[in-house]
């Protein structure tokens, strides 16, 4: 008995000798790992400040900068752990972290695909600046104002002041028209005169009309089309634009032509008609309403009528 307990107390001698010699011979691989990875701390920050700037000059989101900072600095201390590891010569426990690594990436990128690719949308919007904050957009079926931009979606608040939420992916993948990008637009209004008017001086009388009593742009001349005969009326476009600077502007323009149209229309004599339907009581059509016998009879009976009372 007490010479088994020498031999495991010899074995466990000769065991710690050998680790106090592991830890002496490895010494100096520790000391070059230790002084690496505080130099790597040190120029994660210096790097960091780096990687601020030059995305700060590509994007003012503080969002973005801040996210691809931190991803940088992220990447760089994941290379120098796995390059300490290596300097201390465990390179098993590399080849399962790395292996380890693998699987987990590759689970957690599919369980954040949605996420990561809106993510990735927010920073590609934040970068090309295809809109900002407080400009009218139009996407995905929604119009509004742009009211937030995350990276995960953009945030519309519509003229009836509901908010509307967009993930960024569908906001890249699908057409969007920027209404504040080009702040001049065009400005149509439709309307009709009616058969019998004059249209030469009808042009005339709508073109003077806005050229006189509503603002437009002089980079674009007034327009006027005839475009059609009209159920009741020969019916025209009047075009021109205007700076544009929210749905309401745009609406109060089609509101000062309509009524410069209208009051000088009525100035002028011009009709704007209304549809009239007419009704036709003939069997095979063209015969009037007094031609029928019914009413034949009670146009006699009233004329009877009031001879007997006039006498």
């Amino acid at each position: 008995m007490l010479q088994r307990f020498n031999e495991a107390w010899t074995q466990l001698v000769d065991k710690m000798y050998g680790w106090f010699n592991s830890a002496i011979l490895g010494l100096p691989n520790f000391i070059l790992a230790l002084l690496l990875f505080l130099f790597s701390l040190y120029f994660a920050r210096q790097l960091k400040k780096i990687v601020r700037r030059g995305v700060g000059r590509a994007t003012k989101n503080t969002t973005v900068v801040n996210v691809v900072s931190n991803l940088s600095v992220a990447v760089f201390m994941l290379f120098t752990i796995f390059l300490v590891l290596i300097v201390l010569e465990l390179d098993e426990a590399v080849t399962a972290l790395l292996g380890t690594a693998g699987v987990v990436g590759l689970a957690v990128g599919l369980a954040l695909q949605d996420p990561m690719v809106n993510l990735f949308s927010g920073v590609l919007m934040s970068v090309k600046q295809y809109y900002q904050i407080g400009d009218h957009v139009e996407t995905n079926g929604y119009f509004g104002k742009i009211k937030q931009i995350t990276l995960r979606a953009t945030i519309l608040m519509t003229p009836d002041g509901q908010e509307v939420v967009i993930p960024n992916k569908d906001v890249v993948q699908n057409p969007i028209v920027n209404y504040s990008h080009y702040p001049c637009r065009r400005i149509d209004v439709q309307c009709g005169v009616a058969y019998g008017d004059d249209l030469r001086l009808a042009q005339k009388t709508a073109l003077m009309a806005i050229k006189e009593n509503v603002a437009f742009s002089s980079q674009h001349p007034v327009e006027f089309f005839y475009t059609e005969f009209g159920d009741s009326s020969v019916n025209f476009v009047i075009r021109f634009w205007q700076n544009i600077t929210s749905p309401a502007h745009y609406l109060l323009a089609q509101h000062k032509c309509i009524i410069a149209i209208k009051e000088a229309f009525d100035r002028k004599g011009i009709t704007i008609p209304f549809p009239i339907t007419t009704l036709d009581f003939g069997v095979v059509g063209g015969q009037r309403l007094e031609d029928l016998a019914y009413f034949k009879k009670s146009n006699q009976d009233a004329r009877t009528e009031l001879s007997l009372s006039s006498s």
